[in-house]
């Protein structure tokens, strides 16, 4: 009984940690342009003419890059930290980072702009770290809840702050290109860790901060 106490708690803290295993590739490059060519079947088109002689190859390296999150852990931009800042505490905030993602139910991009902002304890990190890991989460195939939670759980679990907060403003083309075909239409998500969750006053600091009100 008290085997099964100890592989429960372990699978329960390991559900609270972000999801950001490296994936290596199990479906060959040939195998992925083929599938491409099997879509432009599909849609009516031949894929031997000229024009799209160079879609599969174009598109599976497209993949690559719009995906190229799966072949990262963001936790490791956050490893390299700096001490010597004179004791500074206060609110550290990093607005309007833009990212593209991709929507895991329709593969349809996912534009938008994050906000991070956090606490700090006895170490800061690189500002452009926090973008690197917006980018590693955004990376993927998402849906913009998820995202929102792990951008703000890998900087609690890694930096170990005070508070950490992630506002994320975007636009969805799986809702703007098909189906109810709404433009101008965006989602905003917040995560409040910490201070930002249970003190109002850094809250709204953090928001006056990232001007949401006017974006």
């Amino acid at each position: 009984m008290s085997k099964k106490k100890t592989h429960a708690s372990k699978k329960s803290a390991n559900a609270a940690l972000p999801e950001a295993h490296v994936q290596t590739p199990t479906v060959s490059e040939q195998d992925a342009r083929q599938a491409v060519e099997t879509l432009l079947r599909w849609a009516g088109e031949d894929p031997l003419r000229e024009g799209l002689r160079d879609t599969p190859k174009r598109v599976v390296s497209a993949y690559r890059d719009w995906f190229s999150g799966y072949l990262s852990d963001p936790a490791d931009y956050l490893r390299r930290t700096f001490e010597e800042v004179e004791g500074y505490d206060e609110m550290i905030v990093l607005r309007d980072i833009e990212f593209e993602s991709h929507c895991e139910h329709h593969m349809a991009p996912i534009i938008g702009r994050a906000h991070v902002g956090y606490l700090p304890t006895n170490k800061v990190v690189g500002i452009s770290k926090l973008a690197r890991v917006v980018d590693g989460y955004a990376r993927r195939f998402q849906v913009q809840e998820k995202l929102t939670a792990q951008i703000a759980r890998c900087i609690n679990d890694v930096l170990k702050p005070r508070g950490v907060g992630v506002v994320i403003e975007a636009i969805h083309q799986c809702m703007t290109t098909r189906g109810v075909h709404k433009r101008g239409v965006s989602m905003i998500t917040s995560k409040m860790l910490g201070d930002f969750r249970e003190d109002a006053r850094t809250r709204n600091e953090f928001l006056r901060f990232i001007d949401i009100s006017n974006t």
